[in-house]
């Protein structure tokens, strides 16, 4: 098969290597010491489209991924991209009902998995219509590296159209079935060189990468800022705090989600010394508690950068690098993108009124996968795409987030956002996390119920709490059950999954 002509920087591989560092550059490097240059990306990526093509995958042809993060699932990424080819990342955790779910709604043309999982997942990928299935495990070794090692390192920049799909991914599914998220060559790449401009990536920085890469925050913002800045990582197959705090000296920047800063903070080697070279520490993929950002300030002397976004839009405000940062804030919108507050009817609302998260920009999705349906639903007859997330924009811009609208309890008649009451209930002493959620009523529609993790050791005076509450919070937000758990179910990538909260409890 021949490869098509140089193409303008309308793929999103293209954009990145216009502004690859010099070919003897490092990209990554691993903890257990292995290294991949900037030269090693173009040659391998180049093989591997070439091999990929010459199977006869074209382009738009779907490639299901579900292996380990390693260097080598990095570079099948990008060779994906480079190929015209549309990438979809699986979570390695996903039971093989689940997998069953994605590959037939996907219908790739190829699959790459663990080779463990080889037997099961090839039965699956060949029901689905997947005419390619090959193996890569987390060293980097499998079919897929052995069968594609001879292959011509030859193949050009594929040329596509702005937009054209570069990646398939899927909501997270807390809410019925997983739908698909069509993301172009375009969404990603306008939204990663707004990030790399608003947090300030240059040549020299070093990014520490903990973060998984089957989602957007791994394997969009953060690789997106490394490879349109031509700077460096410290590759880590996962995240573990000793490791990371072993790695901070050496870092600039670290991208995390909640739950990374606060195992960090029950660390007790967190210092000053230990991020005394880190410019930037960034959180996002959920909410981070005002605690959590001051007493990591308090322990480091780093206040963190909260930023949000969806996989459907990628980022969509960041705090800024240079400026206030505020606790419980996600920041400012991006350029390129608007937000705006809206009533039930799409109206727009004044400043600091607290309404439905609607935004606009060129990095936001066009629709769902094969869901036209979905995609009418979601978004507005003037193009705004309904977050589902309910917030507020003060006078200066700063957006805040209050909860997701389906979480939102109505008990009474009246709206109880759960983020304002999980904001009291974890200052109370004991209570190491909170979730609030809505259980049915028959007096009062729903009630409001709080569920409880606490700290070791520690006991729950539930008296103490109610006074303390009723100081803070109105009548009818106040939980009217407590609930003590061991820990509250969460998705990949920490978010607590209160759907299955909510059925645990109504079950039980």
């Amino acid at each position: 098969m021949s490869p098509s002509a140089s193409p303008p920087e309308t793929n999103l591989y293209g954009r990145f290597a216009a502004r690859f560092a010099p070919a003897a550059s490092v990209l990554l490097e691993t903890p257990a010491g292995e290294r991949l240059c900037y030269g090693d990306v173009e040659r391998e990526t180049a093989r591997l489209a070439r091999w990929l093509r010459d199977a006869g995958l074209g382009v738009g042809d779907r490639v299901s991924v579900q292996v380990d993060k390693s260097p080598q699932a990095l570079l099948l990424y990008l060779a994906c991209l480079r190929a015209g080819l549309v990438f979809h990342p699986l979570n390695p955790a996903y039971t093989a009902a689940e997998l069953d779910y994605f590959l037939h709604d996907a219908e790739p043309a190829a699959v790459v998995c663990d080779p463990a999982r080889a037997p099961e997942i090839f039965a699956l990928a060949r029901r689905a219509g997947a005419r390619l299935c090959q193996t890569l495990d987390a060293s980097g070794r499998g079919s897929l590296w052995e069968e594609s090692r001879d292959a011509a390192p030859d193949w050009p920049v594929t040329a596509v159209a702005d937009d054209a799909l570069a990646a398939l991914l899927y909501s997270s599914g807390t809410t019925g079935k997983p739908k698909g998220i069509g993301l172009t060559h375009r969404n990603l790449g306008v939204n990663a060189a707004a990030l790399a401009e608003a947090w300030g990536f240059t040549a020299s920085d070093v990014l520490l990468h903990a973060l998984p890469m089957f989602h957007v925050h791994g394997l969009f913002i953060a690789l997106g800022c490394v490879l349109l800045s031509g700077s460096r990582m410290l590759f880590q197959p996962k995240f573990d705090a000793d490791a990371v705090i072993d790695a901070l000296p050496q870092a600039t920047a670290m991208m995390g989600v909640p739950t990374y800063y606060t195992r960090l903070l029950l660390h007790p080697a967190l210092n000053p010394a230990r991020c005394r070279r880190v410019r930037l520490f960034t959180c996002g993929s959920a909410p981070l508690l005002a605690d959590t950002f001051h007493a990591f300030e308090a322990r480091t002397g780093h206040r963190i950068l909260e930023r949000y976004g969806m996989t459907e839009t990628s980022v969509i405000a960041s705090n800024p690098l240079h400026g206030e940062r505020r606790a419980g804030a996600v920041g400012l919108p991006l350029p390129g993108m608007e937000v705006r507050i809206v009533d039930a009817h799409d109206a727009p609302l004044a400043a600091g009124a607290t309404g439905h998260v609607q935004v606009r920009g060129e990095s936001v999705f066009k629709g769902y996968w094969r869901r036209p349906d979905k995609t009418r639903e979601d978004f507005t007859a003037d193009g705004w795409f309904r977050t589902g997330d309910d917030g507020v924009l003060d006078a200066a811009g700063y957006l805040s987030l209050v909860g997701r609208g389906k979480d939102l309890i109505i008990s009474g008649g009246l709206n109880v956002y759960p983020s304002e009451v999980e904001t009291v209930l974890d200052t109370l002493p004991g209570v190491l996390e909170s979730a609030v959620i809505g259980l049915a009523h028959a007096d009062f529609g729903e009630q409001v119920v709080a569920v409880l993790v606490l700290e070791p050791g520690a006991s729950f005076d539930e008296s103490a709490a109610r006074a303390a509450l009723r100081q803070q919070l109105a009548a009818y937000k106040q939980p009217k059950r407590y609930l003590i758990v061991a820990a509250l179910p969460r998705n990949a990538m920490g978010k607590v999954q209160k759907n299955l909260l909510r059925e645990q409890l109504a079950a039980a």
